[in-house]
């Protein structure tokens, strides 16, 4: 991975409390498991930022080597990664999901 993108991947993530790596954008999911992260967050009713890794070939394969994680999407809260959308579907169903968001928003 070069080191613009990585600095890239790392800015996103710095600049946004909730950062979701997906395919398709937030108004037009292109697979159900972006569709399905996306929904959760709508669920929440909380502000979050996407990027479409469709839409660049080298952000779909670095964010995979960034978070050394084989699947898209990918979620990041606070600077943290959370994992992909089954891991979030989880803990959203738990209520863990809502009190890692709460506490990255300050609420």
């Amino acid at each position: 991975m070069s080191p613009d993108l990585k600095a890239r991947i790392e800015n996103d993530i710095k600049s946004n409390k909730i950062m979701i790596f997906m395919k398709g954008s937030r108004d037009f999911p292109q697979c159900g498991f972006s569709a399905a992260a996306v929904d959760v967050f709508n669920r929440l009713g909380v502000d979050y930022e996407t990027r479409d890794v469709l839409a660049d070939m080298d952000l779909r394969q670095g964010i995979k080597e960034f978070s050394n994680w084989p699947t898209i999407p990918q979620v990041y809260v606070d600077g943290e990664f959370i994992g992909g959308c089954d891991i979030v579907r989880e803990m959203f169903a738990n209520g863990e999901l809502e009190q890692v968001v709460s506490k990255a928003l300050g609420k």
